[in-house]
């Protein structure tokens, strides 16, 4: 009986580990592209990789793969928010929203790696309180 359970977590994790490199390397592949010139494909595999957060996030409820969902779906939020707050830079001033932008793609490549990083070794996402 325990070695089924046991079996069951197992695969459990295991699916969740699937869906959250696949999530994690649509994200990484949005954060590359972000910071090429000319290299801005990435909003359907943003939106792709969102969804999948967001309709896979509670077949994670109890385990430490919660908090990677947590960690990807405020990562996205809080930089569109970023994004679209230093948007009239871009009308204003071409070069302060350059530079607002490229600052906004860095911090969301670095949460992206640190978040693959993290999920490799089997640990959870330190979230603030």
């Amino acid at each position: 009986m325990q070695a089924s359970v046991d079996r069951v977590a197992l695969e459990r994790l295991n699916a969740l580990n699937t869906v959250g490199t696949i999530s994690y390397v649509l994200h990484l592949i949005v954060a590359v592209g972000a910071l090429i010139p000319g290299g801005q494909f990435g909003p359907v595999l943003l939106v792709a990789a969102l969804v999948l957060d967001l309709v896979k996030r509670d077949d994670a409820q109890g385990t430490w793969h919660a908090s990677h969902f947590r960690w990807r779906i405020r990562t996205v939020i809080i930089a569109a928010l970023l994004y679209l707050v230093t948007a009239p830079l871009w009308a204003l001033f071409l070069v302060p929203g350059w530079i607002a932008w490229l600052l906004i793609s860095v911090w969301f490549l670095y949460r992206i790696v640190s978040g693959m990083v993290r999920m490799n070794k089997g640990l959870p996402m330190e979230l603030p309180t």
